[in-house]
């Protein structure tokens, strides 16, 4: 059983677990599926917004995906979210990458 077949079993058992919407996400990017990683970042979003680690690696396939915009909306709030749990190291990512992006547009 390949690894996406494995996330996807263990999401039809607890399809409640952020980590396993986001190793979801991470394997369909890794070969190539960017609309339905997209769409499994989307889901992490809209339901696990406390996911920290979800907001850098969405907004940089939003970037990858010429979504500029959106990325930068993903950014902000990922900022303000880890504002709200005192996460300094993800914050100064997503700082990092949100000024980058800027100078960019």
């Amino acid at each position: 059983m390949d690894r996406l077949s494995q996330i996807n079993a263990l999401l039809e058992e607890d399809p409640n677990q952020a980590f396993l919407h986001f190793a979801k996400a991470k394997e369909l990017e890794k070969f190539g599926h960017l609309t339905e990683a997209k769409l499994s970042y989307e889901h992490l979003h809209k339901n696990h917004s406390d996911y920290v680690g979800n907001y850098y690696h969405f907004g940089k396939l939003l970037e990858e995906l010429g979504e500029d915009q959106r990325a930068l909306e993903i950014y902000n709030q990922g900022i303000e979210e880890c504002r709200k749990q005192n996460d300094l190291h993800a914050l100064s990512e997503l700082q990092n990458v949100k000024t980058n992006l800027e100078l960019g547009l």
